[in-house]
């Protein structure tokens, strides 16, 4: 079975945006330490064009080929003109609100997320699936997270959006990995314990 990993910058605090969600003091700490962390690790969490800005269209997918996220998160691609920000990825959005989706690579999970988050995750081979955000979205697929990467970075953020939207129950999970960096960001990662 695929794993559903939330993979999700945030403040020393636990928030992943200011109260309206803006999460961009925190690209400060993305130095050449860290994307290189990111390029070796992760790559296909980088957005399409953020690599092709960096040059680095060519590497290869290595944990993810599917990626979920909320409709907040999507809007901040569209802002820009930017209708299929994950290119090099399977690609769904979770929105009751959009009638049809901006971009033909780009489905859209009208309803039943946690149906369809099951049956991507029930899926044979293929890499396992990066659920990006938002919150809200965060909160209501919670018991089909597998894994939690949190790239904590060092500010304080004091109010804002947290990691996860709703109330869950009291969960446990087991540290994998703290990698930390120069700049104070840390990586830790954790699976959850079933």
């Amino acid at each position: 079975m695929r794993k559903l990993t939330y993979f999700i910058a945030c403040s020393l605090d636990g928030f992943i945006g200011d109260p309206a969600g803006d999460a961009t003091d925190m690209f400060r700490f993305v130095d050449e330490e860290f994307l290189a962390f990111l390029m070796e690790r992760y790559p296909e969490t980088v957005s399409t064009p953020g690599r092709r800005a960096l040059g680095l269209d060519h590497l290869e997918n290595v944990r993810f080929d599917t990626v979920v996220q909320g409709r907040g998160s999507y809007d901040e691609g569209l802002k820009e003109g930017i209708t299929s920000p994950y290119a090099h990825l399977r690609q769904y959005v979770a929105s009751r609100s959009l009638a049809e989706s901006p971009d033909p690579d780009v489905a859209l999970i009208r309803d039943d997320v946690v149906g369809t988050v099951r049956a991507l995750k029930a899926e044979e081979g293929g890499l396992d699936i990066y659920l990006c955000g938002g919150s809200q979205l965060a909160g209501e697929l919670f018991d089909e997270i597998d894994e939690l990467v949190i790239k904590s970075y060092p500010v304080v953020y004091g109010t804002g959006m947290p990691m996860f939207g709703s109330g869950s129950a009291v969960t446990d999970f087991a540290l994998d990995e703290i990698r930390a960096f120069k700049n104070g960001a840390v990586v830790r990662t954790y699976s959850r314990k079933r």
